[in-house]
């Protein structure tokens, strides 16, 4: 065998793919929100793993002519119960089964908590893209959305950006369907640009989400947002819009992050200045008049509200009883482990869970997606407004439920979207 050419269980781990953390944290949160709700059985083991599975080997030409890689995609339906499927897509060179399965399955307790006619779904490429060249990227893109056009539709499942993707991709992705099926359909994705039927406030809508849920919450705790401090982990587009909303609201945000690391003023960081800076640098690195800080410094800092928006399995049993926030607001899927959870319970940390928090995205995504079906467009203040309503409606009745049952916030949102679920498949019954 010549040395450069990689074994195939090398780059294909049957194992593995299903051996994710984030799969595993996924279905624990499940299998305990079931126990609570006295969960049927049989609709539990139908829940616990996704009802569709899709990979796909493919390969891609780089700019370098003969050069061509095989990757890795996915695309994950868990619930088909609820109308069609949706879900982002990730490209991340960790990306694997596990994690898509995951991913897909938050989207469906969210869906359900937020009352959109959605099941959940995921999709995924494994690669780098910073590695790519914009040309490769489109033959990446185009060639995977051949690969899964069967799986994808308007009526079936609609994909929407994700870490790694963004309107650029959707639009590739629309226009290789459209171009398979003979006519423009606009409504085979969100989070596309909106000349091409993206909808207004969709770029921003889950960091403006965020911050919408962290004003309830400060309301539900007698906190003044304008005497309140933020850290936000993560500076990508969740993390930066939601420092953006918050200092709009008046908050002092302290510290952010980003992959060149954190970086921390008691006195207040100038959002403005940090937004100009990584549009002009890429990223926070050589940000002036801070402090450096490392990531678990940056997460361990005192703080009211305290923002995980980048990776999951951040705030775990080692590092949980040092958060000192009154506000836990998660952006991110999955920042919070178990054990961690447990422990925050513990410190009187209210926390607003991801199914929840993050919520807004997918709900901008929906918006978007009936702007498309209907061929009419709603202004940013119309988006807003909708946003705002449906995010705080689900906030309601999730704290009802938690001080009503005595459990915590997590626990609430994952009952609430789960017994949506469970009683749409009872009414549906069973075929044959």
């Amino acid at each position: 065998m010549p040395a450069e050419i990689r074994p195939f269980e090398q780059s294909f781990n049957v194992e593995a793919e299903w051996d994710s953390p984030m799969f595993g944290l996924a279905q624990q949160q499940f299998t305990g929100a079931a126990k609570m709700m006295g969960l049927d059985e049989n609709i539990y083991e139908r829940l616990l793993f996704p009802q569709r599975t899709q990979i796909v080997s493919f390969p891609c030409r780089r700019d370098a002519y003969g050069e061509v890689e095989t990757l890795f995609g996915y695309r994950v339906q868990h619930v088909l119960t609820m109308g069609p499927t949706k879900g982002g897509i990730r490209y991340h060179q960790d990306v694997n089964l596990g994690e898509v399965s995951a991913l897909a399955m938050w989207m469906t307790w969210k869906c359900s908590l937020m009352r959109l006619p959605f099941g959940g779904a995921k999709g995924g490429v494994r690669i780098d893209p910073t590695q790519l060249s914009r040309a490769e990227l489109q033959r990446l893109t185009r060639r995977y959305t051949m690969e899964i056009i069967d799986t994808i539709g308007p009526d079936r499942d609609i994909p929407a950006p994700d870490m790694g993707t963004n309107e650029q991709v959707m639009a590739w992705i629309m226009d290789t369907y459209s171009q398979q099926v003979g006519y423009a359909v606009p409504e085979v994705v969100t989070g596309k640009p909106t000349v091409l039927g993206g909808s207004h406030g969709r770029a921003e809508a889950t960091g403006r989400g965020l911050c919408y849920l962290i004003g309830e919450a400060a309301d539900h705790l007698g906190l003044e947002l304008e005497r309140c401090t933020a850290v936000v982990q993560g500076f990508g587009n969740v993390g930066s819009n939601a420092a953006r909303f918050l200092s709009e609201r008046g908050v002092r945000v302290i510290a952010v992050s980003d992959v060149s690391g954190g970086i921390y003023n008691q006195r207040g960081l100038s959002v403005g200045s940090l937004l100009d800076h990584v549009r002009e640098h890429r990223t926070l690195e050589n940000f002036p008049d801070c402090e450096r800080i490392s990531n678990d410094e940056l997460l361990e800092l005192e703080c009211d509200i305290l923002a995980p928006a980048a990776l999951q399995n951040q705030i775990t049993g080692e590092n949980a009883g040092r958060i000192k926030c009154q506000i836990l607001a998660e952006g991110a899927n999955g920042p919070t482990t178990l054990e961690a959870d447990a422990i925050l319970d513990g410190n009187g940390v209210f926390v607003i869970p991801d199914i929840l928090g993050n919520a807004g995205g997918v709900t901008a995504s929906y918006f978007e997606w009936v702007q498309d079906t209907q061929s009419i467009s709603w202004g940013i203040e119309e988006v807003n407004g909708r946003l705002r309503t449906l995010l705080v409606e689900a906030f309601k009745r999730t704290l009802q439920r938690s001080t009503s049952s005595g459990i915590n916030m997590r626990s609430a949102a994952l009952i609430e979207g789960i017994e949506r679920v469970a009683q749409a498949k009872l009414l549906r019954g069973v075929f044959p």
